[in-house]
């Protein structure tokens, strides 16, 4: 369900107004989707999803409840609220606990799009068909997903703050097979506009990887020059951001703890042109205008030439360290180069090309250090260009040493995550050194 701001608005107020609490935060969260399948030249399914959740939390001093319900019902509202009150009551102290933040101002929101909003499952098929049709041309087998839509965040507090947020979204992922099912190729971006989609193009990158009939070579594991095509550039990325925590580092419980004590904002820990930041206001991939607290999110550069600009300060522990709360962000841009993917390939004797990545888990928080698996589009490059497919590997590897070993970077475009679907996200092309794969894979 998509609510304006007024409707938000009067919903918030309610709620605050009916609150007995010393102090009361409401979030409303709605969203309206339209999605389609399609496989074997056809659409198979499509659908529509609407939901709309609105969460209370209640504070009494230190101790704080919250209650959510999914609708707008009064009496169950009503009763969120009365229940909120009481987990609060019962609730154990909380010495961190800080008062709800009042009034700020906000950037104007730069993701919301009115045709994507208008998106209807006959408009997703219309795209499709770019796609099939790329992929008949090549005997090629496709199948793939694609969904837009609206949403939107709004925020209050008995302390006077409202913020609302609208957003648009649109996805498409393209898994290719040939005929023979001896080979696979994905390509997917996720946008905020639906007019800066070429799904034509992204079509033909999944037939261009799947339309190889030689059968897939066995590498050995090991550490091998690779080149790291965006969409697993941005789950490496989103990764090392999500582990960006100042407390964590003051602590000692990070990688970026500095070894005495402190993190190692200042210190150069990524290769030279590494420059990683969030804009609300980006043109290309915008962050949220707001976080979950209310903080204002502008533009945070995270990392600038190699540097480490910044790490996340929550308000408690900004307070604590004297400093100003630095919010936590879920969308980023990786600053491009002008280093072509073909020129990459010509300066590698012997490496892997890898189009994305999947199941990816955490093995050593403290380093950082991450394993999964390559999938849909790995191939064998030799002296200076791809022989053909390589089987898929489990790779076991740190973010933070693939921005440090980077060699040349391409341009910047947006992309979508093999896992992390949800962040607003551009990433380049890179060419890394010394990529540890740990093992090989038999899947395509």
């Amino acid at each position: 369900m998509f609510l304006s701001p007024d409707e938000a608005k009067r919903i918030a107020d309610g709620l605050l107004a009916r609150s007995k609490a010393e102090h009361c935060v409401v979030g409303i969260a709605g969203r309206e989707d339209t999605n389609l399948r399609f496989a074997h030249g056809n659409a198979t399914t499509n659908g529509a999803h609407s939901t709309l959740e609105v969460r209370i939390e209640s504070y009494f001093g230190k101790r704080s409840g919250a209650a959510s319900i999914t609708g707008r019902d009064e009496q169950m509202l009503a009763q969120a609220v009365a229940r909120s009150e009481d987990i609060a009551r019962s609730a154990p102290e909380n010495p961190e606990s800080l008062p709800p933040l009042g009034p700020h101002k906000y950037a104007a929101a730069a993701g919301y799009d009115a045709p994507t909003a208008a998106i209807r499952a006959g408009d997703l098929a219309s795209a499709a068909k770019a796609i099939i049709d790329a992929a008949g041309k090549r005997s090629i087998d496709v199948t793939g997903y694609s969904i837009a839509g609206r949403g939107f965040h709004a925020l209050a507090t008995s302390a006077g703050l409202f913020a609302y947020e609208p957003r648009t979204s649109t996805e498409f992922t393209v898994t290719a097979r040939n005929r023979a099912g001896t080979w696979s190729g994905w390509a997917g971006v996720a946008e905020t506009r639906i007019g800066r989609l070429d799904t034509a193009r992204l079509g033909a990158r999944a037939a261009d990887k799947a339309a190889y009939a030689a059968p897939p070579v066995r590498l050995d594991p090991g550490k091998y020059t690779v080149i790291l095509e965006p969409s697993a550039v941005s789950d490496f990325v989103t990764y090392a951001l999500w582990y960006m925590n100042a407390r964590q580092a003051d602590e000692g419980r990070s990688f970026f703890s500095r070894k005495g004590g402190g993190n190692k904002i200042g210190e150069k820990l990524f290769a030279d042109k590494v420059t990683i930041f969030s804009d609300s206001g980006s043109p290309v991939a915008p962050a949220a205008t707001f976080d979950e607290e209310g903080l204002p999110q502008g533009r945070t550069v995270w990392a600038e030439d190699g540097v480490l600009e910044n790490l996340v300060y929550s308000r408690y522990w900004a307070q604590k360290a004297g400093r100003e709360p630095v919010p936590q962000s879920h969308s980023f841009v990786m600053t491009g180069g002008t280093t072509t993917t073909d020129d990459m390939i010509r300066d590698v004797k012997r490496g892997v090309l890898v189009t994305r990545l999947w199941y990816i888990r955490v093995l050593d928080r403290q380093e950082l250090v991450l394993t999964g698996l390559t999938r849909d589009g790995n191939f064998l490059i030799e002296n200076g260009r791809i022989v053909g497919p390589a089987l898929n590997f489990r790779f076991n590897e740190s973010p933070i040493a693939i921005l440090a070993n980077v060699l040349a970077i391409g341009p910047s475009e947006r992309t979508r995550g093999g896992e992390t679907e949800r962040p607003t996200v551009a990433a380049p092309t890179l060419l890394v050194k010394d990529f540890t794969f740990s093992s090989p894979s038999d899947a395509i």
